[in-house]
């Protein structure tokens, strides 16, 4: 069944694999979800397939590698700071 998540909680479905798992199969667990972000959205399932590491030991592992790969529509106004004052 589809799913809608905001990238916020993206990791607290990344809890639900077990682990060590491959990308390739958290890729296919994930091709369902649609991850909406500051400005746009994207597929989940296609998002973890463009990691760059081809298995991860845990959740926070793929969510750092997730991070790596998100584009910058993902995080805010393009040229947007949080030291910017």
């Amino acid at each position: 069944m589809p799913e809608t998540v905001k990238l916020s909680r993206v990791e607290s479905l990344f809890e639900r694999l077990d682990y060590p798992t491959t990308r390739d199969a958290a890729a296919a667990r994930f091709d369902d979800v649609t991850v909406l972000f500051a400005d746009g959205e994207a597929n989940l399932g296609r998002l973890v397939s463009e990691t760059n590491s081809d298995a991860f030991d845990g959740p926070d592992e793929l969510a750092a590698e997730l991070n790596n790969a998100l584009p910058i529509e993902a995080v805010g106004e393009p040229g947007q700071s949080e030291g910017d004052a």
